[in-house]
């Protein structure tokens, strides 16, 4: 399996590679060249999820140097449960949040550590990872690559728009591990990331990769969520489940296209946004355009212009072609109150922000249609304790892993969105001359 640049098709590179560069030199996303033909009959005797992942990612990393890793890679991701919950009216939930940052990113984090180590473990100059994040992506790269060997991991945050506990989740690490909070929104700290890796005196000093979803090492393991759960429910009921994915950057709901593509047995998907529009833009006109971020209770999707816009263009070349691909609804911050609000009352669950979008979709759709539908739960209420406790009446209990991290919080450097300030904080020098 080869691995193409949105940009220039003809650059073709292995799985290693694609996750050591994060970017293509064009300035690229790394895409499969094929997907391979994976029905279900391909995943007879496979019941539990490490199981799907192997079989599912064996076509991913053929001919590659992880190849053999593979199984001790996928026991890696996992080690916590990922629940498939029926919670009546036709739908399930897919608990995304079990893992020891308390968000969906953890496996594909995971993942993406476990896989650089073992490729580094030799090199005579350390790997470094940067990171942009909106709240969950960096904890979750934090605490998957912190201490592991040869790589260096930079994590940068918008300063003042992520929510208290996931700050001090962002600014609970040490070791190899280096936070920068950034004066700006999201879409600044990932243009910085992407400035980075096409910057001379960058690539000249440092051997970069990215965590983000702009990796693709991010987006093939998150594929196993929706191939574990699709298999559960079409084995008990013989019928594909329709899906909805909180969206922001968007490398969520393309791995559950990705699945699809493989030939998991998943219908409609569905990609629920908040208030920021480039999604739903694109599809209801057909134009793309970058949007200034806005500033919602959903802070993890508070995505102006979405990263894996890319790939999901590249695949689906018109707006017309994706329309017969997705859907996506866009969701107000009052509605998302609303349904925190009435969450326990009305579903028995108490939502976080993300996963409320998903629910306002789900509450959307004809009450008479009989379809199964999975509606993925992507972080722990616990996380963002200033809108859902006023919203319930009551506190959230903390998961002990997230409460580990938090209690190791402590000042990071604060930077304005300039390279050359990230420049002299990530090395502790001027910077260089090409």
């Amino acid at each position: 399996m080869k691995y193409l640049s949105t940009r220039t098709p003809d650059h073709r590179v292995s799985l290693s590679t694609a996750l050591q560069e994060g970017l293509a030199p064009d300035g690229g996303l790394y895409v499969p060249e094929q997907f391979p033909d994976l029905g279900p009959e391909a995943f007879e005797g496979r019941d539990t999820i490490e199981a799907v992942a192997e079989r599912l990612l064996r076509p991913f990393v053929a001919d590659d140097p992880l190849a053999d890793d593979l199984p001790a890679i996928c026991e890696a991701m996992f080690g916590f449960p990922v629940p498939l919950r029926d919670v009546g009216r036709g739908t399930r939930v897919l608990e995304l949040f079990h893992g020891p940052t308390a968000a969906f990113k953890d496996v594909g984090a995971r993942f993406l550590a476990d896989s650089l180590a073992r490729l580094n473990e030799e090199a005579d100059q350390p790997l470094t990872i940067l990171v942009a994040t909106s709240g969950d992506t960096g904890a979750a790269v934090a605490a998957a690559f912190w201490q592991k060997p040869n790589v260096e991991v930079v994590v940068l945050y918008p300063k003042g728009k992520v929510s208290d506990r996931q700050e001090k989740q962002l600014t609970g690490w040490s070791d190899n591990v280096q936070t920068v909070a950034v004066n700006g929104v999201f879409d600044d700290c990932q243009a910085l990331v992407k400035e980075a890796f096409q910057d001379e005196t960058w690539q000249k000093h440092l051997r970069l990769s990215s965590a983000n979803s702009i990796n693709i090492g991010r987006l093939l393991p998150q594929m196993t969520y929706y191939a574990h759960a699709s298999l559960q429910h079409w084995r008990a009921h013989g019928t594909r489940p329709n899906v909805i994915v909180p969206s922001g950057n968007l490398g969520n709901g393309l791995a559950c296209l990705y699945a699809r593509e493989c030939g998991l047995p998943i219908g409609e998907v569905v990609l629920a946004t908040n208030e920021n529009r480039p999604v739903t833009h694109y599809l209801e006109t057909g134009d793309y355009e970058a949007f200034e971020t806005q500033e919602t209770l959903a802070t993890a999707m508070d995505v102006g212009d979405p990263s894996n816009m890319e790939r999901l263009r590249y695949h689906w070349s018109s707006a017309e072609a994706l329309r017969d691909t997705i859907t996506a609804e866009r969701v107000t911050d009052a509605q998302i109150e609303q349904h925190i609000q009435r969450g326990p009352d009305a579903w028995g669950e108490v939502w976080d922000p993300h996963t409320a979008t998903a629910v306002e979709a789900r509450e959307r759709l004809d009450p008479d249609d009989e379809h199964e539908w999975i509606l993925v739960a992507t972080a722990h209420p616990a996380k963002f304790p200033e809108v859902v406790e006023p919203l319930i009446g009551h506190a959230v209990d903390v998961p002990e892993l997230l409460a580990e991290v938090m209690v190791r919080s402590h000042p990071v450097p604060k930077i304005d969105p300039d390279l050359d300030a990230l420049w002299n904080t990530v090395t502790g020098t001027e910077v260089a001359t090409p």
